[in-house]
């Protein structure tokens, strides 16, 4: 398949050089040129939305502790790295007036997917706009509780990722937008296989650029990665 030019994807903003999930990471990726950033939603005790990846803080702060276990006060005032808060999804959103949205929802009750759905329908309603961003997750609740409260959400399921089966396993359970497989399973004819159900494939991740290079390769229209600088330098060579 002949190669094309795909949009860098800023894991968790510039994450490779800056505290992921903050908004030093999101500013470094759009300074960069970046197309799209990636960041992790979960929900606080008090029902507040946050932007963190792990369940816990203890990796990404100077804190301890369970985000479903703290206020957003608390969480608030933790130290993400180099000073940063961890951001809420209102400062997360309004970076869609600059870059696409990949938003990885982590709801892990059904009282949580319907909270999460409801707030992330409520932004793109309010003006983000539903080409400006797609809801990504390992949950189908949650995908399925956000396209029944407004079919036009586009969603990107992250289950069921077996090489071979992956795209007709994933779309057989709900409509997809985007595909967004682990990059090891990515070959032309499952490319092919997004692009004939008119959906999108952004390959979680490439760091290295052997792979960035098969990966563009494959014919991909995105790519995630925690070094958009690299794959920005890369992709504007071809």
């Amino acid at each position: 398949m002949a190669s094309k030019r795909p949009i860098v994807c800023a894991h968790r903003g510039a994450s490779g050089t800056h505290p992921e999930n903050t908004p030093l990471a999101f500013d470094e990726a759009v300074r960069l040129g970046a197309e799209m950033i990636e960041f992790d939603v979960r929900r606080t005790r008090d029902g507040r939305f946050v932007i963190i990846h792990d369940a816990d803080v203890d990796r990404t702060t100077d804190g301890s502790g369970t985000i479903d276990d703290m206020t957003l006060d608390q969480v608030r005032r933790l130290d993400a790295g180099a000073g940063q808060c961890i951001p809420t999804l209102d400062e997360a959103m309004a970076y869609a007036d600059r870059v696409w949205l990949n938003v990885h929802g982590k709801a892990f009750t059904d009282e949580d997917a319907d909270a999460m759905a409801e707030a992330l329908v409520q932004y793109f309603k309010e003006g983000v706009g539903y080409d400006r961003a797609f809801i990504a997750s390992e949950e189908l609740s949650l995908l399925q509780h956000v396209r029944r409260r407004d079919e036009r959400m586009r969603v990107c399921p992250l289950f069921d990722q077996v090489q071979g089966e992956y795209i007709p396993r994933t779309s057989g359970l709900i409509r997809c937008d985007v595909f967004q497989p682990r990059n090891t399973i990515v070959t032309p004819e499952l490319v092919a296989e997004a692009h004939a159900l008119g959906a999108k494939v952004n390959p979680f991740y490439a760091d290295d650029e052997p792979e960035m290079r098969r990966l563009i390769d494959c014919g991909v229209d995105g790519i995630l990665t925690n070094f958009p600088h690299r794959l920005i330098a890369l992709r504007d060579q071809k």
